[in-house]
């Protein structure tokens, strides 16, 4: 009556374990790849190369969309548009040198003759449109708020210590009387 149909009477679409599991299989396969090659985009796309002024005059910047410059903000070269944010200036490394256009706030360590990064994009005329500034600085610096409370701590120990010295001598040296 009920009886179960052998093996080659099953439907030719019928969906069997088998089938169902390599369906799954390819599927995930797919969805693996396009999650890859969409992570592989956006790395792509936020991928900054970092160039000196000569490498960057070498042509190293050919087919690259965003890269940073660095090098010595070259001294007497900067230049600010009245009314405006916007800064011009020159980088150097003193082989090459490369015109920089930035519009918003410089951080404060910036300055004429000190190292600075630039983040942006080339122009046609080889400028570099910058979207970012950074200053460099050198291993000793120190926030002026640690170098004031390093100079106020020294200035107490001094004080300290010449208060003990003096007290030391003041009990150590004999007393004459008339």
């Amino acid at each position: 009556m009920n009886a179960p149909l052998p093996p080659q009477a099953h439907a030719r679409g019928a969906w069997t374990p088998r089938r169902r599991r390599l369906v799954l299989l390819i599927g995930a396969g797919v969805l693996a790849a396009v999650a890859a090659t969409l992570l592989l985009n956006a790395f792509r796309s936020n991928l900054v190369f970092f160039l000196t002024p000569t490498e960057l005059a070498g042509g190293a910047a050919q087919g690259r969309d965003a890269l940073r410059v660095g090098g010595l903000v070259q001294v007497d070269s900067i230049r600010r548009e009245p009314g405006s944010l916007r800064v011009n200036f020159v980088l150097t490394d003193h082989a090459h040198s490369v015109p920089v256009v930035y519009d918003g706030v410089l951080p404060d360590l910036f300055a004429a003759g000190k190292g600075a990064i630039a983040q942006g994009r080339l122009d046609a005329s080889g400028r570099l449109v910058a979207s970012e500034v950074l200053a460099k600085h050198d291993e000793n610096y120190m926030p002026p708020e640690v170098h004031d409370a390093l100079k106020q701590g020294a200035a107490q120990a001094a004080a300290a210590s010449a208060a003990a010295a003096a007290t030391l001598s003041a009990a150590s040296s004999p007393e004459v009387k008339p």
